[in-house]
């Protein structure tokens, strides 16, 4: 049913919560995961703004960290017999994890509920809640 699942992780513990769930689908036919990181283009252009000469270095940091964390979410779902590739994107979330979805021809999307950002999400709304409503798969939303 769901054999392509888009996965978009900001790496916070309800993104981390939302990976055990990927691995429950494995028996309901999940075959392929598609793990997507992606990097907040106006955080980048307000550190270029603001920022020192080391920001760059900074957003270089940025970059090799996320690339760290989505390799081990591949291998920890290559373990559990999954096709698992992983993509890091640039841009504004919700646009990419349209994009990807699209781009990718997905069955389904699993999300975490919250990211890192709780305070902004409050006043603006969620990432989640724009994806559940402009994405044309479904989304399984992973509460807190």
């Amino acid at each position: 049913m769901f054999a392509k699942i888009l996965y978009p992780t900001d790496f916070s513990d309800v993104s981390k919560k939302a990976l055990a769930y990927l691995r429950r689908l494995k028996d309901a036919g999940a075959k392929e995961i598609v793990i997507l990181h992606v990097i907040d283009e106006r955080k980048i252009e307000a550190i270029a703004l603001y920022g020192t000469s080391g920001s760059f270095v900074f957003i270089e940091k940025m970059e090799q960290e996320a690339r760290k964390e989505v390799i081990a979410i591949e291998g920890e779902l290559k373990k559990c017999g999954f096709e698992a590739r992983a993509r890091i994107e640039m841009g504004i979330p919700l646009r990419e994890i349209l994009r990807v979805e699209e781009e990718e021809k997905v069955s389904l999307i699993v999300i975490g509920s919250h990211g890192k950002t709780n305070i902004k999400e409050m006043l603006m709304g969620s990432v989640s809640e724009k994806v559940v409503r402009r994405a044309k798969n479904p989304v399984l939303v992973i509460k807190r």
